[in-house]
């Protein structure tokens, strides 16, 4: 079966695997027909994931039917139904596991990251780990799982209706964050600096968008919130800038969650934190129920009659294709949404 290979000195190729044998008793053989690129990709392609196993598999954003089910396999996941993945591990005994944070496993790992993934014809899982996808194609199954990084940062930031929400960054994961604050009730404000992906997250439930590049988001913040500063700031960039924004720009007494990772030491005024008496969180991967939530958002939504939610998709390629796009995708990161890998054609 093909499969594709990435080192960290911008190689990448497709290799010759052997097909997994039938699925053992609890496991159950999936056959991919589209996995996502996505940022962790073009890090370890261009030599800054630190994480990767070197080479590496990448892939964990899935959408798959099952090939074969083992012994032991509930009888509700049969060959042929429309699947993901929840691609994490879990140890059952660090502190995340004992208080039932699982996606925050003090010893995770992710497909394609610290263990093989899935960008491959076939991939054998635990069966609990594998998560039925309603009525939605496999194309669009790839979208789950960074759509439900997202999910799961809106619930860190305990997001409602009463709520203003700036979310920095509106790749993926960022949509995510602006569809389920919308969904909350909240008024959302967009953050990024390409004007393309703000006008799509308009379209994904942003009442405001601010492009930095342009505008001043401080004063643009001020007359939005009545000079108070939003109530919730999401961080979905990873970079010093954005860090340091969300701290100075939340309001008093407001709510700070960070998925990005920032590449290197950030320094804030601390004083903030303690004036503002601020709430600051990290938000890792997402949990089984953000997975469910992003699934039934997609479906209510028709998935694939949905403009949005088609625009979220930037090209769908072949495996043998994949290392031009993967130096494309170096050469313009900012226009990059998702990037899938037609394995079924």
């Amino acid at each position: 079966m093909k499969a594709i290979q990435i080192t960290h000195n911008q190689e990448l190729n497709v290799i010759e695997m052997e097909k997994p044998q039938a699925p053992g008793q609890g496991e159950v053989m999936l056959k991919l027909h589209y996995v996502g690129f996505c940022g962790s990709d073009i890090n370890t392609f261009m030599g800054r994931n630190t994480m990767a196993l070197n080479p590496v598999i990448p892939g964990h954003e899935v959408g798959a039917t099952i090939e074969a089910v083992g012994a032991d396999v509930p009888e509700g996941l049969k060959p042929g139904m429309v699947v993901t993945c929840n691609p994490y591990t879990n140890c059952g005994k660090c502190a995340a596991c004992r208080n039932q944070r699982v996606n925050a496993c003090q010893h995770n790992e992710t497909l394609g990251v610290q263990r093989n993934g899935a960008m491959k014809e076939y991939i054998v899982l635990p069966w609990e780990k594998v998560i039925p996808a309603g009525l939605l194609t496999p194309r669009v199954c790839a979208l789950v799982e960074p759509m439900s990084v997202g999910f799961h940062a809106v619930s860190r930031a305990q997001v409602t209706d009463v709520d203003v929400v700036m979310v920095i960054g509106c790749g993926m994961v960022g949509m995510g964050a602006i569809v389920r604050s919308a969904m909350r009730g909240a008024t959302v404000v967009a953050v990024d600096i390409d004007d393309e992906k703000l006008a799509l997250a308009k379209k994904m439930g942003a009442s405001y968008t601010i492009n930095t590049r342009t505008e001043d988001a401080h004063q643009r913040l001020l007359e939005m919130t009545s000079g108070f500063g939003p109530d919730v700031v999401i961080e979905a960039v990873g970079s010093v800038p954005t860090y340091q924004m969300a701290v100075d720009e939340v309001a008093f007494t407001g709510r700070v969650v960070c998925i990005g990772y920032a590449k290197s030491e950030v320094s804030f005024q601390t004083k903030y934190f303690v004036q503002k008496e601020l709430d600051i969180r990290g938000s890792r991967n997402a949990q089984p129920s953000d997975f469910r939530a992003v699934i039934h958002y997609l479906e209510r939504h028709g998935a694939d009659g949905d403009e949005a939610i088609n625009a979220l998709i930037t090209r769908i390629i072949k495996p043998e294709e994949a290392l031009d796009t993967m130096h494309w995708w170096s050469q313009n990161p900012g226009k990059v949404f998702r990037i899938l890998v037609d394995f079924a054609s």
